[in-house]
């Protein structure tokens, strides 16, 4: 009868093991969230005791911090990467809506994470400040196009805001219902939105809004 022995911890340089719990604490935050994952729970997973955590990461909110800025680095870089190419108006936001996309097939549990609760302590929505520096990066090309059809381009900042917007609340949908392929559902966003912006009213009016009488 042979007895099992201890399994042997892996030794690893401060940089691997940075590493390993960054990688631990995004699976387990885009799993469970942020309040139901717990120091210990990562600390276990890693095979290392809690200090290690707290000897890098300060604790679960700089892990969760460290975690976030990288995913939502890794999203803007795909977007510069895709926008920085030139192109037809359609195509670049055929290449915006698949970056997306791309990112929820490829890298789920880094989606989950920007799409789940926050702490108090971060001060806002991981989910809204991507919105925010993607709809930032679309602006420019909108306000170039809207001053080219005579456009007001400082409208720019709001229909950047709305399109990005509508591509991403669309991606959390598509995440879990994958009724449609995610080519179909990029081509279904370009339709609506660029076929919607080709024939955009440059004085829009509300249909029900009372005309109140000048003078």
């Amino acid at each position: 009868m042979t007895s099992s022995a201890p399994r042997p911890r892996i030794r690893m340089t401060g940089a691997q093991r940075r590493e390993q719990l960054l990688d631990i604490g995004r699976e387990l935050f885009g799993q469970k969230g942020f309040e139901a994952t717990s120091i210990e729970e990562i600390a276990a997973h890693a095979d290392v005791s809690k200090p290690v955590v707290y000897e890098h990461f300060g604790g679960k909110d700089g892990l969760y911090a460290v975690v976030v800025d990288r995913e939502l680095q890794l999203v803007l870089d795909r977007f510069t990467s895709a926008l920085a190419a030139p192109g037809h108006p359609r195509q670049l936001l055929e290449r915006a809506a698949l970056v997306l996309l791309d990112y929820i097939e490829e890298d789920t549990a880094g989606f989950r994470v920007l799409t789940r609760d926050a702490p108090v302590t971060t001060g806002g929505g991981t989910f809204s400040s991507l919105i925010g520096e993607v709809a930032r990066k679309v602006e420019h090309i909108l306000a170039d196009q809207f001053d080219a059809r005579g456009y007001d381009p400082l409208l720019a900042e709001l229909y950047s805001q709305a399109l990005v917007g509508m591509v991403a609340l669309v991606g959390q949908w598509w995440l879990d219902n994958r009724s449609l392929d995610k080519h179909a559902v990029a081509a279904h966003l370009v339709n609506l939105s660029y076929n919607g912006l080709a024939h955009l009213d440059p004085h829009p009016n509300l249909i029900d809004r009372a005309v109140r009488p000048t003078g």
